[in-house]
């Protein structure tokens, strides 16, 4: 069995993964089986740069193969924002309420139909000889005039999903995994496997 480390420690990611990764005969581990693996920083402009910078850092470390990702929202209205500054878009704090807050101040009065989105995920897998590879998978919407459900995190209460004809935070988790941004980017992961299978 062939192991793959997730560049997380965040165990909602993991256990992701775990479902699309096991049936295909990988093991995965994550960060948090290696504490000795510290954060790497992320000073990519885009989210390709921030999830290579990432696997290829504990890549190395660990001499590995690693799957890293990033991901964030583009609002078109925002020029991209925030981009790769999702998380801390208001402030270093990581607060979703600020975050979400700034996205509607910034595009307050913008009509319905000019306030698209889409969120995006990248994922990037590189093996301790350098061959490396990123898929992207983004899910398209447009943002809300106010918050609005319960579940998800992040910017989930104002992305409205038009086809579903509610927000992200209204979805149910398996409705949210039939149209989400890395469910998108871990199906079209499953399609490059072969370069990792040949190492095997």
């Amino acid at each position: 069995m062939m192991e793959i480390i997730i560049a997380t420690n965040n165990p909602g990611k993991v256990k992701d993964f775990k479902v699309i990764l096991e049936p295909k005969g990988f093991q995965v581990k994550s960060l948090a089986d290696f504490p000795e693996v510290h954060d790497v920083e992320e000073t990519g402009t885009t989210f390709e740069e921030n999830a290579l910078l990432k696997a290829e850092a504990v890549s190395a470390h660990l001499g590995k193969i690693v799957l890293a990702d990033d991901s964030g929202l583009e609002v078109d209205a925002l020029n991209g924002e925030p981009g790769v500054y999702s998380a801390r878009y208001a402030g270093m704090e990581k607060d979703d309420r600020k975050n979400i807050q700034k996205v509607l101040d910034g595009i307050k009065g913008v009509p319905d139909e000019k306030r698209t989105a889409r969120f995006v995920c990248v994922l990037a897998v590189v093996d301790p000889e350098g061959e490396k590879f990123t898929v992207r998978g983004t899910c398209e919407g447009t943002i809300s005039q106010e918050p609005i459900g319960e579940n998800g995190f992040g910017y989930d209460p104002i992305f409205y999903v038009n086809e579903k004809q509610r927000t992200m935070a209204q979805l149910s988790k398996e409705e949210k995994s039939e149209i989400s941004h890395r469910g998108n980017a871990i199906s079209q992961l499953t399609n490059q496997w072969e370069m990792l299978s040949r190492k095997n």
